[in-house]
């Protein structure tokens, strides 16, 4: 298994070019086309305080898939139905905090090519269509560093659903990110497969040779002793219980060997997939807690 196959130059320059601004409900509201990967272009928004004051710590904001490829990075302003209100542009801004969510592949201003299409082209050319979303978000890390307005020692990332998913994956790999919350997607692989819950997910979600390599588990595992929230609801089909069980154990685990147990906590909510306003609280809270 090899998630890097055939990606872009890592040391390739980054360039923005800012296509608009708005004044919204106590931020402001950047847009921003990136030329992230030298492929195609990647649509952008980085919303930050009107009140804002010096660097400020900042949130890579991971939009959820849920079929809806029209909405795509507009999830950080409008929010969507499995989400609380206000929209986490409004929330994430209304506690000093910064965010840049872009557009993945196949949704919002990059769909036109469906996901199907854009995963069958990437396997024959010999790359990994998740593999490529995660790394547009790794470099929208290195985007966001650059910022002058942006604290670089305090990052953070957060999602629900696909979001969530790509939130561990990216603080997985990458270490500039000190805070992570997944909301809703936490889910082990294996309890996915015993529960036949693999058509719950598109097929961006599935790796080549992922099993043979690597548990849930073992990949979250990468983000100890930095600060990492689980929140999952029980009634969840894409997060199986006895999954949930699995990697709750191991993370405890790794996180008490690592010196670091309170930076690891998953909470479970008698929900399905879906963000309760207890949950909201309980984000809110970490990212106080840990930026």
């Amino acid at each position: 298994m090899n998630l890097s196959d055939d990606l872009p130059d890592r040391d390739r320059a980054i360039s923005a070019e800012k296509v608009g601004e708005e004044q919204r409900k106590g931020y402001i509201l950047e847009k921003l086309v990136l030329d992230l990967n030298g492929i195609e272009l990647v649509p952008a928004y980085f919303v930050y305080p009107d009140t804002a004051q010096g660097p400020l710590p900042a949130i890579l904001y991971n939009h959820a898939h849920g079929g809806d490829y029209e909405l795509g990075k507009d999830e950080l302003i409008v929010g969507r139905d499995a989400l609380q209100r206000p929209p986490y542009a409004e929330a994430l801004t209304q506690q000093s905090y910064c965010a840049l969510c872009i557009d993945t592949w196949a949704f919002g201003e990059r769909r036109g090519r469906t996901e199907s299409e854009i995963f069958k082209q990437m396997l024959w050319e010999g790359q990994v269509m998740w593999g490529m979303m995660v790394y547009d978000s790794i470099r929208a890390i290195d985007y966001l560093v650059s910022r002058p307005d942006v604290d670089s020692e305090r990052l953070g990332t957060l999602g629900i659903s696909m979001g969530s998913t790509m939130a561990w994956w990216v603080a997985a790999l990458d270490t500039r990110v000190k805070a992570c919350i997944d909301i809703c997607c936490l889910t082990d692989f294996q309890a996915l497969i015993e529960t036949r819950g693999l058509d719950g997910h598109g097929v961006y979600y599935y790796v080549p040779g992922l099993l043979k390599h690597f548990t849930t588990a073992q990949i979250n595992a990468l983000i100890a002793p930095r600060a990492h929230l689980g929140i999952a609801g029980n009634y969840d089909r894409l997060t199986p219980p006895d999954g949930l069980d699995r990697i709750d154990a191991e993370l405890r685990r790794v996180y008490q060997e690592a010196g670091a147990p309170e930076a690891w906590k998953l909470l479970r909510y008698d929900v399905g997939h879906m963000e309760t306003a207890a949950m909201r609280a309980e984000v809110l809270k970490f990212l106080q807690l840990w930026l």
